[in-house]
């Protein structure tokens, strides 16, 4: 529980970055990475983790992700008008599914494009 709540922490308040006070007068300035000891390196590796769970949500695992486009390529190949459909309806299915594609990173180019609309 603890840990939850120092990712939560991570999350809010930005990631842990590891100082330290030089000069006179002090002067509080990163360390470099030779310097970290055992619990900058503990703190740093829960930046990691908060950060994996952000990017996880947000974007899904790289299988989720891989599904969304297999999906979205299935729906692409398969699309045609339906029956009574307005042009402006399915103009507007067809764009939705090609910028879905771009959102997960498949990028259709404009001659495949022209073709199948």
């Amino acid at each position: 529980m603890a840990e939850d709540s120092e990712l939560w922490d991570i999350i809010c308040d930005g990631p842990f970055v590891p100082t330290k006070t030089i000069g006179d007068p002090a002067v509080t300035v990163p360390k470099t990475r030779k310097e970290f000891n055992d619990a900058d390196r503990k703190a740093i590796e829960k930046n990691f983790r908060a950060k994996k769970i952000l990017v996880c949500a947000h974007e899904g695992t790289t299988q989720v992700k891989q599904s969304k486009i297999d999906m979205l390529t299935t729906e692409y190949e398969l699309f045609r008008m339906k029956d009574n459909e307005p042009i402006q309806d399915m103009h507007i299915r067809f764009t939705s599914i090609i910028n879905e594609l771009h959102s997960v990173g498949e990028i259709i180019p404009r001659n495949k494009l022209s073709r199948k609309y």
